[in-house]
């Protein structure tokens, strides 16, 4: 009779393995349940608690002309005013991302300038000061009997001519997010090794980046911009993104896919601006949004397709700063080769179980 193999369970006869405990599977579901509610609120928080202050917004002309103007807007609580001489100073403004529209007062009435690439939101509070001050003038020519100045509208950055709303920019943020999470959760599962991490993160990221610039840009035109400059955006925020969350499994090891999926969907994604202008999220909310990859990545893709004068070393240095940091933990965690360690346990134990007793 051959003996009972070490390997096989102890189990008694006529018996069945015991499940998970009752109050651990409740646990598990109160869990579960509370991380839906997070990711509900990280979606909807922003947006349920914005309001619009704060905007940026140019008064230009004469000073007796403006000064009415500026003490009129300045009431409403929407806008931070800001002086300029002319109208040209003012376009200038916008086409910097120094302001999301202007106010331009001249002896013939009153010019209202919006960026609806900038934000639509802003762009949409800024039309209601024009049709207020429209209003206004006509109650006032009215009452007096002369001319009513005129109230004229000029879009200075619009979006696209596919994509006129810009509802397709403002959605094309999350699967970017999404994309660099996905290749760093798999790349830190199914690859061994911190240098082959690092190539597999890098060639992932060219790739990814030309597709995606392709798909967003002389696919669909949502992206207006340069094809190669798109592209190396996108491929910078994948890099930075992945590099991040395989840097993390490297110093602390399975739990730091967890917190880098979490930091880039849950707290970048929402913070980044993408739908709401910065100033509209409280407190200084919207300007640490800028700070992560999302934020980063979404504002350097605006500025190349609507506002080519603006500067982007900000959102360069920000995604270079987590490339660098997503490659020190993984150069240097002890975690870095885990995975490599654990194949080779396992193929240890295969052969062994194979060779005969």
């Amino acid at each position: 009779m051959n003996a009972p193999s070490s390997t096989a369970p102890a189990r008694a006869l006529g018996t069945t393995p015991a499940g998970t405990p009752w109050h651990a599977s409740l646990r598990v579901a109160v869990l579960a349940s509370l991380a839906v509610i997070i990711v509900l609120l990280a979606f909807l928080w922003p947006s349920y608690t914005s309001k619009v202050k704060d905007l940026p917004l140019i008064v230009a002309g004469p000073p007796a002309a403006t000064a009415q103007l500026t003490t009129g807007l300045s009431a409403t609580g929407m806008f931070d005013i800001t002086s300029a001489t002319d109208r040209e100073a003012a376009v200038v403004a916008i086409e910097e991302r120094n302001a999301y529209g202007a106010v331009v007062a001249g002896p013939g009435g009153v010019e209202v300038l919006t960026a609806t690439a900038a934000s639509p939101i802003a762009a949409q509070a800024i039309t209601g000061v024009a049709q207020k001050l429209a209003a206004q003038a006509a109650q006032q020519a009215q009452a007096t009997g002369a001319e009513a100045p005129k109230v004229t509208m000029t879009e200075v950055a619009p979006f696209g001519e596919k994509d006129p709303r810009g509802s397709n920019v403002a959605v094309a943020g999350l699967p970017l997010a999404m994309g660099g999470m996905v290749g760093g959760v798999l790349v830190s599962l199914l690859v061994s090794g911190h240098r082959r991490r690092f190539g597999a993160v890098a060639a992932y990221a060219v790739i990814g980046g030309l597709a995606l610039a392709a798909v967003l840009g002389p696919w669909l035109h949502v992206l207006t911009g340069s094809y190669l400059v798109e592209a190396a955006i996108m491929g910078a925020a994948l890099f930075a993104t992945a590099s991040f969350i395989v840097g993390l499994h490297g110093l602390i090891g399975q739990p730091g896919i967890a917190v880098g999926a979490i930091v880039t969907l849950f707290l970048g994604n929402p913070l980044s601006g993408m739908s709401l202008p910065k100033e509209l999220l409280p407190w200084h909310w919207g300007e640490i949004g800028q700070f992560f990859v999302p934020g980063a990545s979404g504002t350097l893709l605006r500025l190349e397709s609507y506002f080519p004068q603006a500067s982007t070393t900000h959102g360069w240095l920000v995604l270079a700063a987590w490339s660098l940091a997503g490659l020190a933990m993984l150069w240097f965690g002890p975690h870095r080769d885990d995975h490599a360690a654990a194949d080779t346990t396992t193929e240890t134990a295969v052969e062994t179980e194979l060779l005969p007793a």
